[in-house]
C-alpha cells in the first residue's frame, strides 16, 4: 500500500479548514492521508449501496458518501472519510451544521476495499470505528465478493 501524505502536522481544525478538491483526505495521526481514487467498479458498487441504504433510511437519519467523521482514535483526534456513512437523527445534534464533518459516531460505517489495502487493514480499522463508538462496520471485498458485518459489543 502506497501511503502519501501531507508532510506537514496539522490539527484537526486546520484539517477540517482545508479546501475541497479532487482528493478525499482522513485524518490520521495529525496527518492529512489521501485515500485511494476509486475505480469504476468501487464507485458504482458505492453508489448503489447508497442508494439502497437512503431509500430504506428515508426520515431515519443521513446517510452519506465520502463523509469526515470526526472522531478519537488512540486519544488522539480522528477524521476517517468512510466510503458510506449512516447516521440516526437521534444521534446527530439539533446544533449540526449541514455543510461540517459528521460530529458524532455513526451508527453504520460502510467501507469498501481498494485493491492496494487488505481485509486485515480493514478489520483494523474496524476495530478503531468501535473504539470510537460506532456501532456497526460493513468491510466489502469486492474482488472476494464478500461483505463482512461487524457489530460491536
Amino acid at each position: 500500500m502506497v501511503k502519501i501524505s501531507i508532510i506537514k502536522k496539522l490539527t484537526l481544525e486546520e484539517f477540517l479548514a482545508l479546501p475541497e478538491g479532487d482528493v478525499n483526505y482522513e485524518f490520521v495521526d495529525s496527518y492529512a492521508v489521501p485515500k485511494v481514487s476509486p475505480k469504476f467498479f468501487h464507485s458504482t458498487l458505492q453508489l448503489t449501496l447508497g442508494l439502497l441504504l437512503r431509500n430504506r433510511c428515508i426520515g431515519k437519519g443521513r446517510t452519506a458518501s465520502e463523509w469526515a467523521i470526526i472522531l478519537k482514535r488512540q486519544e488522539q483526534d480522528w477524521a476517517p472519510v468512510p466510503d458510506l456513512t449512516y447516521i440516526s437523527y437521534k444521534r446527530l445534534p439539533k446544533v449540526w451544521k449541514r455543510n461540517e464533518a459528521c460530529p458524532v459516531p455513526p451508527k453504520l460505517v460502510i467501507e469498501i476495499i481498494s485493491p492496494d489495502h487488505t481485509m486485515k487493514e480493514f478489520e483494523d480499522k474496524a476495530g478503531d470505528y468501535f473504539d470510537a463508538g460506532v456501532s456497526r462496520v460493513w468491510i466489502i471485498d469486492p474482488e472476494a465478493i464478500t461483505i463482512k458485518v461487524f457489530v460491536s459489543g
